[in-house]
């Protein structure tokens, strides 16, 4: 069991690709859409509140990521035809990098 989720709400077209990957059983309605859960960590949780900032976290302990980290999400799932991603998806949606000069951490600041 996760301690903290990622909603990922299906339209049509992501319904079918879900169930041609062989997911179909794990589709779940939640607020009346069709959607499948992602698992993550606590440290999973972190990494995703540094790389998108003010995530909103439900009182499931769910979050909906935006636009461009759901269809990353979603390929990857498609791709490994399974919702246990996240020790490889955590490395794509989270870039700790991000927002960093080429004289940040790490370069001695020379």
């Amino acid at each position: 069991m996760s301690d903290f989720y990622i909603n990922l709400f299906l339209d049509d077209e992501k319904l079918k690709k879900i169930e041609a990957a062989g997911l179909a059983e794990l589709v779940q309605e939640i607020d009346g859409k069709k959607a499948v859960q992602v698992g993550m960590t606590t440290k999973d949780k972190k990494k995703l509140m540094k790389g998108f900032k003010d995530l909103p976290f439900d009182t499931n302990n769910a979050c909906e990521l935006p636009e461009e980290g759901n269809n990353t999400l979603m390929n990857i799932i498609l791709e490994m035809k399974s919702l246990d991603v996240m020790k490889f998806a955590i490395t794509k949606l989270y870039n700790p990098l991000a927002g960093r000069g080429i004289s940040g951490r790490g370069t001695g600041g020379r």
